[in-house]
């Protein structure tokens, strides 16, 4: 099995089995918490901010940094429990984990198609708010589409982040087991199943009606997952800070910008039509490599490539994220790392609410217009609105009801 050396960047929470794992690190939680700010903007209807989130200048966007930190997350939270309870508690502790993320789908689904009912049953709308979501199959016929629901054969577009979290979840208790061989068979494995995700052999049905597939392919997605996890255990050493590595990430970032991102592409085509052009026969080659569902290798590299800038931009163990000094900047950029920090700890709790949230938001948009002004306070509201949510899950979490020696 393999351990982390005392020098490893992440020896602070890849603690031996005598220990309990419980420590935090703060990059994790910022970085977690910039996700829910994007995720929460990528979500709202036709939110112009939406047109400046990493999405549109590269390969990977906010599901890559959810994904990646939920596996350094459960490295914390779950992994410990496997070494000091053994593998039968341990997976009892992901079941669990799996039992929440499931009723947070499900509620969240039949939350928001209650909300879109209710704005198109109350005839103040012109536009039909359930066919925006294409939900017009489950009120049509609302009971194959229940169970379809439940049994996870019927996932709408909209839905399918927490569906494929928990099947990679679900994959844990396997992974735990395959490192008690070594650190190699874990790897091996997960690479393995990450290479035939990108065959569609393991493809899983998204509607009855069509040959939908999930979105999201955790088969596919289960590799970042792990590769978080397995930095977060130890089992992958940090990786030192170099001009070289620095260098090749920046290099890769805006060399691939064009191919990632119709946005960028645009900005090329304006400046250089030759190249535009030998780029856009390029394009479809790079079709599978940048592939979405299955993740394809494009997005491992290129979500890579900003983790790394981010750690090392962050510095020794998140240093530069522990804000200190005097005056009001100070104050400031305190307040403001305490938020998204806050944010980033209750990455379920503020991911669920903030996917109900951005319909709504979308509504106030639909009506009042999506001019700057408005676009501004809408998109401060839903920020206000997340911090809240993070603010009370946590205490809820703290059981202040419970009585303390």
């Amino acid at each position: 099995m393999a351990t982390v050396s005392p020098s490893s960047d992440f020896a602070p929470v890849a603690a031996s089995a005598a220990a309990p794992v419980r420590a935090r690190d703060p990059r994790l939680d910022f970085y977690r918490g910039i996700a829910m700010f994007i995720i929460l903007i990528a979500h709202i209807p036709n939110d112009p901010w939406a047109r400046w989130i990493p999405a549109r200048f590269g390969f990977s966007d906010a599901t890559e940094i959810f994904v990646f930190c939920s596996g350094m997350a459960s490295a914390i939270a779950f992994g410990g429990a496997f070494l000091r309870k053994g593998w039968l508690l341990g997976t009892a502790r992901v079941l669990f984990r799996i039992w929440q993320v499931y009723w947070a789908h499900i509620g969240l689904f039949f939350f928001v198609a209650m909300t879109m009912a209710a704005l198109d049953l109350s005839g103040l709308f012109e536009k039909s708010y359930i066919e925006s979501l294409n939900l017009q199959h489950f009120f049509d016929d609302p009971m194959p589409q229940m169970v379809g629901m439940f049994t996870l054969s019927y996932v709408p577009n909209y839905f399918d982040i927490l569906p494929m979290y928990l099947v990679v979840l679900a994959m844990m208790p396997l992974f735990m087991a395959l490192s008690r061989v070594g650190f190699w068979a874990v790897a091996t494995t997960s690479v393995l199943v990450w290479l035939v995700a990108q065959t569609g052999a393991l493809a899983l049905p998204a509607e009855p009606w069509s040959d939908r597939q999930w979105f999201f392919n955790p088969f596919g997605w289960q590799l970042l997952f792990f590769t978080g996890f397995a930095f977060m255990r130890g089992w992958i050493p940090a990786p030192p800070v170099s001009n070289t590595l620095i260098w090749a990430a920046i290099l890769f970032l805006v060399l691939s910008a064009p191919f990632g991102s119709w946005k960028v592409f645009l900005w090329v085509q304006a400046a250089a039509p030759d190249l535009s052009a030998a780029i856009r026969k390029m394009w479809p080659l790079t079709a599978e490599l940048r592939d979405k569902t299955d993740f394809g290798l494009f997005r491992y590299i290129h979500f890579l490539s900003l983790a790394y800038l981010g750690w090392v931009a962050a510095g020794e163990h998140g240093h530069r994220l522990i804000a200190t000094g005097q005056g009001t900047a100070a104050r400031i950029w305190q307040t403001v790392l305490k938020l998204i920090t806050k944010v980033g700890q209750q990455s379920l709790a503020v991911f669920v609410f903030s996917m109900a949230a951005a319909r709504l938001i979308g509504v106030f948009l639909d009506q009042l217009g999506r001019d700057f002004a408005t676009v501004l306070v809408a998109n401060m509201i839903g920020f206000a609105m997340i911090i809240g949510v993070a603010y009370l899950a946590a205490w809820f979490k703290s059981q202040p009801w419970k009585f303390k020696k």
